[in-house]
């Protein structure tokens, strides 16, 4: 019997490698999604029963592009993981309109693509699994953060209005927000005096997301919250 098959978009050293590395034991194959592959490609290998694909998130014909390699030559996916996103950071007089409209393109156009990519087999199949990595900027919109938290926001209603839509197919979808900061070499660096309870951890962040595809259909979760105790909410 063939493993099943759970796309990540999104793969870098941080949340997209933990996410991998944590479907990747549970027996699914990856298909490991990025706008570069250097990384995927060291990490497929690592990983054994993965694959690289080349996508830019922002950039529809990318997108499908993509996941039509990943049917043809690893089958139809069972789980989409979308964690790309795009920060630009800035308040309403510094941005422009094109880091505007590229934070909308990575965190909700893409988004949209991806999933429209996955459905028809799902629906086949009579179920699947649909996970976003959110942030807490889709649920109040800082004074820095007027590309990223629009963008977010847009995505975390997209994911809804598909959960809404799709949760009577059977295929589950769901939102993690990740309110912190994301441990990684560089967010160390910025924030050498911080301890390690500070830090979300990938790791930790890939659990919540794959028991999210555990869950018992009569009592489905859309959104759930990935905090460190030490984060003001």
């Amino acid at each position: 019997m063939s493993k099943p098959v759970c796309a990540v978009v999104g793969v870098g050293p941080g949340n997209g490698a933990a996410l991998a590395r944590r479907f990747s034991k549970e027996g699914y194959a990856l298909a490991l999604l990025a706008r570069s592959t250097g990384f995927c490609e060291q990490l497929a290998a690592e990983l054994g029963d993965a694959r690289a694909f080349e996508c830019d998130a922002s950039l529809p014909e990318s997108v499908e592009r993509a996941f039509s390699r990943v049917a043809e030559e690893m089958g139809e996916i069972d789980a989409l993981v979308y964690n790309a996103g795009s920060g630009t950071w800035g308040s309403i007089e510094e941005i422009d309109a094109k880091s505007f409209e590229m934070s909308w393109r990575v965190n909700t156009l893409g988004s949209l693509v991806a999933v429209q990519n996955v459905v028809p087999a799902m629906k086949r199949k009579g179920g699947g699994d649909i996970v976003f990595i959110g942030a807490t900027a889709s649920r109040r919109g800082g004074a820095k953060t007027a590309a990223f938290a629009s963008a977010k926001a847009a995505q975390r209603s997209l994911a809804e209005s598909m959960a809404r839509h799709l949760w009577p197919d059977g295929i589950h979808v769901s939102l993690v927000i990740v309110d912190g900061v994301v441990d990684l070499p560089k967010t160390r660096e910025q924030m050498p005096d911080k301890p390690d309870s500070y830090f979300v951890s990938p790791d930790d962040l890939a659990e919540i997301s794959f028991a999210l595809t555990r869950q018992p259909r009569s009592a489905w979760s859309f959104e759930v919250e990935a905090r460190p105790f030490g984060e003001v909410w």
